[in-house]
This record gives C-alpha cells, structure tokens and sequence, in this order.
C-alpha cells in the first residue's frame, strides 16, 4: 500500500557508501600524479582543489543527464562541501574564519562550473579554445595554455567516457574514471 502522505517526507538520499566510492574516486583520480607531473598543475594545495573541482565538475555534468541522480549529486557536493570543511579545520582555521573561506570555496565551486559549461558549450559549438583557456586561467594561474590544452583534451575525453558509462553503474558507484595516462591527451 501505498502511503498516502510520502510527499511530505523528506527524499531519500543516497547511501552513504556510494557517496563515498565516488567522492573517493574524484580524489583519487584528482591527485594522479600526471596531472602534476606532465600536465603543470602545481602539486600546492590550490592546485588539488582545483583539480578535484574538474572532476566534480566532470562528474555532476554526466549526472544532470541521469534521471533520478539530483538526489545524489547534492550529496556529493555536500560531502565535498564536508570535506573542505574537514581539511580546513585539520590546517588548524579556526572555527570564525572557517565559514568565510567555505563560502570561498562556494563560490569557487560555482564560478568554474559556469565558467566550464559555458566553455565546454563554445567547444561544442566549434571553438575548442575556450575550456583551454578556462582551464589555463583557474588551474594553472594563466600559464602554460599547450598544457591547459592537453587538460582540456582530458576532461572531453572524460566527459565523453563518462557519458558512455552506464547510467545505473553511475548511480551505484560501479564505474571508474578513465585512466590518465591511457588517453589520448593531445588537443
């Protein structure tokens, strides 16, 4: 049967697990080191942010198109929003200083997922200098556009693996990033 006042509950969200595996492959595929090594991301702590931004980026793009996915990726953006909050706390910001830096990052989040959707689209629409650019200008602080180009070769080969990737195994946390090294890089 049928309750008739289920609407009034709150969704229900994601399992936790799942939430992790995938946060935990954002992570991990944030700090391969060939982004560090070969690509000019710089190995600091604004350079992992940024990185781990793409993928989440990369990954909550595929999820817009799965039906049924906006439930796990507010969990995602909250678990990352958790994990800011925890690698703040552990740099020892005190506790006053920590939400205007977590609005920081707020606003960081959301102005690259503008500024990589409205690349990505120009690309798509023709010129795929854009995402290069965008991707020069937030993860490698303006220099190195030949490198930014070969990032921005990765994350349409990414998008592009991604949105091949089942969308059941999306919601259940069984797929993978593409390797790094693997790819074809070259713009």
């Amino acid at each position: 049967m049928v309750w008739p006042f289920n609407h009034f509950r709150k969704p229900r969200q994601a399992p936790r697990g799942t939430i992790e595996a995938i946060y935990g492959m954002i992570v991990t595929q944030a700090r391969e080191p060939m982004f560090y090594r070969h690509l000019g991301v710089p190995d600091t702590v604004n350079g992992r942010f940024d990185l781990l931004l793409l993928h989440l980026w990369l990954l909550l793009r595929r999820l817009r198109t799965v039906q049924g996915a906006t439930e796990l990726s507010q969990a995602l953006f909250d678990r990352f929003c958790e994990d800011m909050d925890d690698n703040l706390r552990e740099m020892g910001i005190g506790d006053q200083t920590v939400p205007k830096r977590m609005r920081a990052f707020g606003e960081a989040f959301y102005g690259r997922v503008q500024a990589y959707d409205q690349a990505y689209d120009q690309a798509i629409e023709g010129g795929g200098e854009a995402l290069a650019e965008a991707i020069c200008k937030n993860i490698l602080n303006g220099t190195g556009l030949d490198q930014a180009r070969q990032l921005a070769a990765y994350a349409r080969a990414t998008e592009a693996d991604l949105g091949r990737t089942d969308e059941a195994a999306l919601l259940a946390a069984s797929f993978r990033f593409p390797p790094a090294l693997t790819q074809d890089i070259t713009p």
